[in-house]
């Protein structure tokens, strides 16, 4: 494996890892439903019924990973799903199932997701 393939492996491993606990994981999905617009952090605080403090924690390692982005609207914090990064990342996970081997058809990736 190159340089460049472990190096990329190894940041992806670091994004699943963000996304490795339940709550980081309903953020992402919440944050994918509510796209483009994003939400603010007390919306997502009162439907997921996450405590502010430990939200903010779960928040800030999403953004440092580039899986959520954040914009400032006066004094309100929007968080969006930065689906540019998870496209990379899902690129990555059915690269070899879809391209080389075979295993799956990406149509039939797609219809999983519909």
């Amino acid at each position: 494996m190159s340089e460049v393939d472990l190096s990329q492996t190894a940041r992806f491993a670091d994004m699943l890892a963000a996304m490795g606990t339940e709550p980081r994981l309903r953020i992402v999905r919440l944050l994918l439903s509510a796209h483009p617009d994003g939400l603010i952090v007390g919306d997502i605080q009162t439907e997921l019924g996450i405590p502010a403090s430990t939200l903010s924690h779960h928040l800030e390692k999403l953004k440092n990973e580039e899986l959520v982005s954040v914009r400032r609207d006066g004094t309100f914090l929007w968080y969006s799903a930065n689906t540019g990064v998870l496209r990379e990342l899902l690129t990555f996970l059915y690269a070899e199932c879809c391209t080389r081997n075979k295993v799956l058809k990406p149509e039939d990736i797609v219809q999983v997701c519909k």
